[in-house]
């Protein structure tokens, strides 16, 4: 197959004529900000925006509300920021705690992919929003977009060496694949336009940046706490003798999908072969140019890495990379992936200082009565010196604690009622949701917000069947898109309508496996209905260390493959 990108009659997709006509992610942004008779944005600059880390949603509770009385949607903005490995500091921590009471909706909100999510921005917010991230070195642009977005890594350095390097070469990463554009600073931190100088250019990206987006994790076995094969580009380390030798790379992950349109698919990420630790911007900057030249800028369904390779095929899309690259890759190392979950209450580091891992369910940090989370961690902001770190769970790690320090962050913790926050089912401590309703425009059903009540249901079934601190991996999302990697979790749930979901089973729990569909829609009563009897028997009938998803997939999976390989093959007889 050629190497040069082929020509292509069919029409580009619109996002390709306004990133086209933007001058670099400029378009009109910054004179529609001055707009105060709507607190909206026009289409095409919220298209846009999301370059700037930035989405335009509204509060759809009030929708109705809002309509029968001739007003305009409640508008607000989505704000992600953009940290590499999901590292804080407490300064940060501290300003992003106020930026969320002062210019948001009160809340903090920890992403799958190891950051933080502001939600309920108003349009006049965000510049001095965006001017207070600043303020402590942090941004949002790239953490959306047709670009490279928010690097994920493992989250604790202090493990080990490996752990520090490995890191370290996520934010090398991050900071090469930046776009050069001026307009972020331009648009939200200088409130001008610079005249004059030296015009924009992408040397990585070009004009029009990549047909979507593209998405890159960092892990290190036996950990796959990045869920590693649904990344479009995956680094999995190599350690040999305590050193890091290299990287296992794979390519071709994506989770999003839509209903009824087989050409979309969840996919897992490919072996490609291994690298040196010296290769990994090379690599990084061959796979990425690939896509951006061949992949299809005609269908935004279809513009993922991951169609690129089942299209073309991936030994040629290795040898193109080679090519980019300058260098052969190795042959894949022998590597192996054991568990998902996370590190939860204290633990050592090599460097001498302790972390404890905190589980916050949904990533949701905000304050209730008789439970202040938001409270308890600015108290700890305020006397930690080491780090925070966000993990692909929605938890965070406190990091770098001191002996001196650490009996006075477990008082905070004690003092608001935090410590019991990993005293939880093995289900609770490893389920994920996406924010979905209210304000995701895209959601068809509920996901954060139902999430507490179906864990509870689950758990009387697991205490009744002595289940309770097994890890099974749980994942509710409001639409097809994945954004929680649903397809990857032993028991799935995607929005298809209001309180309608298609229930997926069977994915492996450390991450290598997909689930795959077992009902249609259900309601979450049906859903409870059928997993139950299943989840009992998982129990009596379980092979010694076999994990639900295999559990499924050995025996209820297959079992209904063969009933329905059975009814295929007499009906014709009884046609």
């Amino acid at each position: 197959m050629s190497s040069e990108p082929v020509a292509t009659t069919k029409p580009l997709s619109a996002n390709e004529g306004i990133k086209s006509a933007s001058n670099f992610l400029r378009g009109t942004i910054a004179q529609e900000l001055l707009d105060t008779s709507t607190g909206a944005i026009s289409e095409d600059n919220g298209q846009l925006t999301k370059f700037h880390g930035l989405y335009l949603q509204d509060d759809r509770d009030l929708r109705k509300e809002r309509t029968k009385l001739k007003q305009e949607k409640a508008y607000g903005f989505m704000l992600r920021v953009r940290l590499p490995g999901g590292h804080c500091t407490p300064q940060q921590w501290l300003v992003l705690d106020t930026i969320a009471d002062k210019l948001a909706n009160q809340s903090l909100r920890l992403t799958t992919r190891q950051t933080f999510q502001f939600h309920g921005v108003l349009k006049g917010n965000l510049r001095p929003l965006i001017k207070e991230l600043d303020k402590v070195l942090l941004d949002s642009i790239a953490a959306c977009g047709d670009v490279n977005r928010n690097v994920m890594a493992a989250p604790n350095p202090e493990r080990s060496p490996v752990h520090q390097q490995v890191h370290g070469h996520a934010r090398a990463w991050s900071q090469y694949a930046l776009p050069h554009t001026k307009a972020y600073h331009e648009i939200w931190i200088d409130d001008q336009l610079v005249a004059g100088g030296e015009p924009d250019v992408e040397p990585l990206y070009g004009p029009t940046y990549l047909p979507r987006k593209f998405k890159v994790g960092f892990a290190i076995p036996p950990s796959n706490d990045i869920d590693v094969f649904s990344q479009d580009l995956g680094f999995i380390a190599v350690v040999e003798s305590n050193q890091l030798v290299g990287y296992n790379v794979v390519v071709g992950g994506g989770m999003g999908m839509s209903h009824g349109n087989a050409e979309t698919y969840p996919r897992l990420a490919d072996l490609l072969g291994f690298i040196t630790p010296d290769q990994v911007i090379a690599l990084g900057t061959a796979v990425l140019t690939t896509q951006r030249d061949f992949g299809d800028r005609t269908n935004r369904k279809h513009a993922r890495l991951k169609y690129t390779i089942a299209d073309r095929g991936l030994i040629w899309f290795k040898e193109e990379v080679e090519k980019r690259a300058g260098f052969t890759l190795g042959a894949i190392r022998r590597f192996e992936f054991t568990a998902i979950q996370d590190p939860h209450g204290w633990h050592q580091g090599v460097d001498g200082t302790s972390f404890y891992g905190l589980h916050i369910l949904s990533g949701r940090i905000k304050d209730i009565p008789g439970w202040k989370m938001k409270t308890a961690l600015r108290e700890i902001a305020k006397v930690h010196t080491g780090d925070f770190r966000l993990t692909a769970s929605q938890n965070l790690i406190i990091s770098g604690v001191t002996d001196i320090q650490k009996p006075v962050i477990d008082a905070i913790l004690a003092r608001h009622g935090l410590t019991k926050e990993n005293l939880q089912s093995g289900l609770r401590l490893n389920s994920l949701s996406c924010v979905a309703l209210p304000t995701c425009g895209l959601a068809l059903a509920e996901s954060e917000r139902m999430l507490p009540d179906l864990i509870e249901r689950f758990e009387t079934v697991l205490d009744e069947a002595g289940l309770r601190h097994d890890a099974i991996s749980l994942r509710v999302t409001g639409c097809p898109n994945g954004c929680c990697r649903p397809y990857l979790a032993e028991i799935g749930y995607v929005g298809k309508a209001p309180g309608k979901y298609a229930l997926y089973l069977g994915a492996k729990y450390n991450g290598t496996r997909l689930n795959k569909l077992f009902r249609q829609s259900v309601t979450v009563d049906e859903s409870l209905a059928l997993l139950g009897p299943i989840i009992k028997r998982y129990a009596l009938e379980r092979t010694a260390g076999e994990e639900f998803g295999d559990f499924c997939t050995r025996t209820i999976l297959a079992e209904e493959a063969a009933a329905a390989a059975s009814a295929a093959s007499v009906a014709p007889a009884n046609a």
